[in-house]
């Protein structure tokens, strides 16, 4: 009896651990819609920053300073410098990481939400998220 009650609870817990998360972001993660406008014109969401998932790879030193400032907003992200091998381009290059031709991987986020950490991110008409 008690075996079967402790694969039951593994199951269960197996199954919890499997299941989709309601959310797709997760804590310190960044909404990057700086250039909306041009992301609408492309036909493609905004980009959902999973900072989290780096940060736990990877030591900021990694990134900071040398390839982004350590600054909410003072980074100019853009495809052209990506795909030229800046920015995130430096490690998503097909060698290092995912090359940057899978829009989807990044461009993720349903539009209309403000900018900034995602769980202080509120629908730009005002509605909470």
């Amino acid at each position: 009896m008690k075996l079967r009650f402790m694969l039951v609870l593994l199951l269960g817990a197996f199954v919890f651990l499997l299941m989709p998360r309601h959310s797709s972001a997760e804590y310190g993660d960044i909404i990057l819609n700086k250039k909306a406008e041009s992301m609408r014109a492309a036909e493609v969401k905004d980009v959902m920053f999973p900072h989290w998932f780096h940060r736990i790879r990877f030591k900021c030193k990694v990134c900071h300073e040398d390839i982004f400032v350590l600054k909410s907003g003072a980074n100019d992200i853009d495809m052209n410098k990506i795909m030229d091998g800046e920015m995130c381009g430096k490690c998503h290059n097909g060698i290092i990481a995912w090359e940057p031709v899978y829009c989807d991987r990044c461009h993720s986020w349903e539009p209309g939400w403000e900018p900034g950490p995602v769980q202080r991110s509120k629908k730009i008409n005002g509605a909470a998220k």
